[in-house]
């Protein structure tokens, strides 16, 4: 397989765009609850271990711990929708690394004869990284990490984030 940046700006945009089908591909199996296709989307070459990080999960290492955290968010999540913003490609010979937005609406299980458990929208960035292999670009990496917002919690007693105390 050629490299993207050896086939010139039209091959390299050819790469790019492939990158960000397959990245769509991730997420739209993750929403419709494609197992396999999910799993089919993840490198498989019997050398390289894959990796994910869940937010608020320890770091997972290896087709099968990869897979069966798929499997058991899956079978746990009624409802998921991705709406990906700032997504960014980013090519180096036969690695792509994307880096997006999840903008993530969701619903557990429903309660008390309800359709659908309770929305809950939740912000979190990604890094996305794939290996181009003759069967197309495959996910090497995920790494997704919450964004912390601010609150009408928010506490405001005592010092700022710079330290010095709030004003009235």
């Amino acid at each position: 397989m050629s490299r993207p940046d050896e086939r010139g700006a039209a091959g390299r945009a050819a790469a790019e765009a492939a990158v960000e089908a397959a990245n769509t591909a991730f997420y739209e199996a993750m929403e419709t609850g494609d197992f396999e296709g999910v799993s089919a989307l993840w490198l498989d070459d019997g050398a390289t271990p894959i990796t994910c990080v869940h937010p608020g999960w320890p770091v997972l290492t290896g087709r099968g711990e990869v897979l069966r955290s798929y499997a058991l968010i899956m079978a746990n999540t009624e409802y998921i929708q991705f709406f990906l913003t700032d997504l960014r490609i980013s090519l180096a010979g036969g690695t792509a690394v994307v880096t997006c937005t999840e903008n993530i609406l969701s619903g557990g299980p429903a309660e008390d004869g309800a359709e659908l458990g309770p929305l809950v929208g939740q912000l979190v960035v990604a890094t996305n990284v794939f290996r181009d292999t003759p069967d197309g670009w495959k996910i090497w990496s995920h790494h997704a990490s919450p964004v912390l917002t601010e609150t009408e919690d928010t506490d405001t007693e005592g010092p700022g984030v710079d330290g010095t105390e709030p004003t009235a």
